[in-house]
């Protein structure tokens, strides 16, 4: 009953998050977007494609837990959460990287999209 009542009173009311907490990870999410972008010109093979993953996956992760509040609720909701995006990710790379060694042509297309 008491462990209701705690629960109502923490949910009853939102949170305020600090000014400099939002400003800090819409800097975080820009510079992972530059980094995004950067990553297109150097040439690693099929590493680019675990790169721009890994970064979209972490850019999710902070819009979850901050923007979505996610980060203020039970510890295990992000966590929950975190361990999904994560999987997504490597099911996503995996499967990409499959295509990409199964279907050659799609990677001929990409390389050269004008001449197709």
């Amino acid at each position: 009953m008491a462990s209701q009542q705690a629960d109502q009173a923490h949910h009853a009311g939102g949170h305020v998050v600090p000014g400099y907490v939002l400003v800090a990870v819409f800097i975080a999410l820009l510079v992972l977007t530059a980094l995004t972008v950067a990553a297109t010109w150097v040439d690693l093979g099929s590493g680019n494609l675990f790169v721009a993953i890994g970064i979209a996956t972490v850019k999710a992760a902070l819009v979850a837990l901050f923007f979505m509040h996610l980060r203020y609720d039970h510890p295990f909701y992000g966590l929950v959460f975190t361990v999904a995006l994560l999987f997504l990710a490597l099911f996503l790379g995996l499967t990409l990287v499959d295509v990409r060694q199964t279907f050659p042509e799609v990677q001929a297309v990409l390389q050269n999209p004008v001449s197709s």
